[in-house]
């Protein structure tokens, strides 16, 4: 997935064009909250009038009406809150159904550059949905009517107008002195459980090799270490954000005391009725509870904040690509021009000037010593990575100018590390789509593994764990096979497809490519032995990431022969890997 340029960066992203989506359904919930708010004077009034219309007249049917009216809008009053909290739902779920697609691939292209990230962007987003369907936003929409209750009790009577207003200043100063001190070590901390979540998922990848080799006491220890430091940085953002909120919960319920005090002092005066007395003091406390409300919630606001700032980051860095025009079905001739591929904060390129061309048909064997950048241009050649300079063309068309998708559909890929999914054989050899059983049977047949698929558990409805567990490497690279000849697809690359093959599956393997070669499928093999050379309509050699030779195999083939400095194979075949790792002519037409 290619990086954005810096224009991408004026471009809204994912986040912002879906929240910009959303501005009705807020307008909702601030409508909501409106004549939520509203409805809050009911029971305020309703002491009121009771105070100075029943307790002075003595008629009970105005109590009874005034009862029922009050009853009505505060059973009004539930259902808003309902239908708020309801829509804040609704509001967050759409949210996280249109995004979590376009994270999970954005989180692909930033695993593919190298991040650690992992599941990251996807517990953010998991985070920003939480907030939205919370209190958090209510409180948002809540805490705008503070100055509104204020000017209410104002109206009574200045002196509690000025009590209120004080009390709510002081409250929203706290509020502030809350994000100052919490701030610095509430961010540490997340960072910090974010590296222990990513390590622990490392782990966990790697679990066969930590049970075998007893590294678990290391790992624990490495692990507490990232844990120990997020919690210290939790306790301490806890702990000072505690204080805050323990004086807040002291002001807030002093200034109830004092609004009662004071209005007795002035109904003794006889500036003010004991109704609006205690409706001052029901008002107040309406007034202050979303200040409140926010500094506990302070602390899911910090981290929404920060996952939010993250997903845009992410999502900036990795935009959705592009919708392409509709190109014609491949037939497979593969081109590559001055390829070449350095990684990011790499000081040398692994793979430099690297040209070729493979008619549609063609078999080419692509050997080199240990790191002359085999599985890098395996990479390239599938759009995996973009390269830093050249270009790789399938058919003409540039392998990041086709939709993915319909790439996909027209290549195959078995990389050297093979990872499967969680699910059926059948489902990870169709690609984890609902495919045709008899697309999925072609494809085993065609990697020549049908028969080893039967004589498992439950054939082909057979269950495996993440990475194939379940399964032994061989069997994971032989399904794996299938998985990328699955569609019938024109231009196939295998990374070392016969790395953890026994006799019989390497025989498969070459029955396998005599079949593609057949049916005139392009392919690309990495192999490291001279029995997958026979198969093979042309050699790539690569050395230090350039081309050492390239050509007709058999042209190939004799001129590393005809080099006195190479050893024959043991069985009278060509050890390529022998030959690459010593001094030598470049035979064959260089590249």
């Amino acid at each position: 997935m290619k990086q954005a340029n810096g224009n991408q960066h004026d471009q809204p992203t994912a986040m912002q064009v879906a929240l910009n989506s959303l501005r009705g359904g807020f307008i909702g919930v601030g409508v909501f909250s409106f004549f939520l708010n509203l409805l809050m004077l009911a029971t305020p009034l309703y002491m009121l009038s009771v105070y100075q219309r029943v307790l002075t007249s003595g008629h009970q049917g105005t109590l009874l009406y005034l009862t029922l009216a009050t009853v009505f809008a505060l059973l009004i009053l539930g259902g808003l809150y309902t239908l708020r909290g309801w829509l804040l739902s609704r509001i967050s779920g759409w949210l996280s159904t249109q995004l979590s697609d376009r994270v999970l691939a954005a989180s692909l292209g930033s695993t593919l550059n190298g991040s650690a990230a992992g599941a990251q962007p996807l517990r953010d987003l998991g985070q920003v949905q939480a907030f939205i369907g919370g209190q958090g936003v209510a409180t948002l929409f809540d805490s705008p009517w503070v100055p509104v209750f204020v000017f209410v009790i104002w109206l009574m009577h200045p002196w509690l107008g000025i009590l209120a207003l004080c009390s709510a200043v002081v409250l929203f100063l706290l509020a502030w002195v809350n994000e100052l001190i919490t701030r610095k070590p509430q961010r540490a901390a997340n960072q910090q459980q974010s590296k222990a979540y990513q390590f622990a998922e490392s782990s966990l990848r790697n679990a066969e090799i930590v049970q075998a080799l007893g590294m678990m006491p290391s790992l624990q220890s490495h692990w507490q270490g990232f844990n120990a430091e997020a919690l210290q940085n939790q306790d301490s953002a806890s702990s000072r954000g505690a204080i805050i909120v323990g004086i807040s919960r002291f002001i807030r319920l002093s200034v109830q005391v004092g609004i009662l005090g004071l209005g007795a002092t002035l109904v003794l005066a006889g500036d003010l009725s004991p109704g609006h007395m205690i409706a001052g003091a029901i008002l107040l406390g309406r007034a202050l509870a979303p200040v409140e409300q926010a500094m506990t919630a302070w602390r899911s606001f910090i981290s929404c904040r920060g996952s939010y700032g993250r997903l845009q980051a992410l999502l900036r860095t990795y935009p959705a690509q592009r919708e392409s025009i509709e190109l014609p079905d491949p037939v497979g001739n593969i081109s590559v021009s001055n390829l070449g591929f350095r990684p990011a904060q790499a000081s040398k390129p692994i793979l430099q000037n690297v040209s070729f061309a493979l008619p549609a048909g063609e078999m080419l064997a692509l050997i080199g010593p240990s790191a002359s950048g085999k599985s890098t241009l395996c990479r390239l050649l599938m759009g995996v990575w973009p390269p830093t300079v050249g270009t790789v063309r399938l058919d003409s068309a540039e392998v990041h100018s086709w939709d993915r998708v319909v790439f996909g559909r027209h290549v195959g890929y078995l990389p050297q590390g093979v990872e499967l999914f969680a699910g059926t054989v059948r489902q990870n050899i169709a690609r984890m789509e609902d495919g045709p059983d008899q697309a999925v049977i072609a494809a085993a047949m065609l990697a020549d593994v049908h028969d080893m698929i039967l004589h498992l558990p439950e054939g082909y409805d057979t269950r495996i764990g993440a990475g194939g567990t379940g399964l032994s490497a061989g069997q994971r690279q032989r399904i794996g096979l299938a998985r990328a000849l699955y569609g019938e697809p024109v231009f196939v690359v295998l990374d070392e497809p016969n790395a953890n093959l026994d006799r019989l599956g390497e025989a498969a393997l070459v029955r396998a490519l005599h079949s593609l070669k057949a049916r005139k499928i392009t392919v690309i093999i990495v192999v490291h032995h001279a029995a997958m050379l026979e198969v093979a309509d042309k050699i790539l050699i690569l050395k230090d990431g350039q081309v050492d030779s390239f050509g007709p195999r058999n042209e190939i083939i004799a001129a590393l022969k005809g080099s006195e400095r190479v050893p024959q194979a043991p069985q009278g075949g060509l050890s390529a890997s022998i030959a690459l790792n010593k001094p030598g002519n470049k035979p064959g037409s260089t590249s």
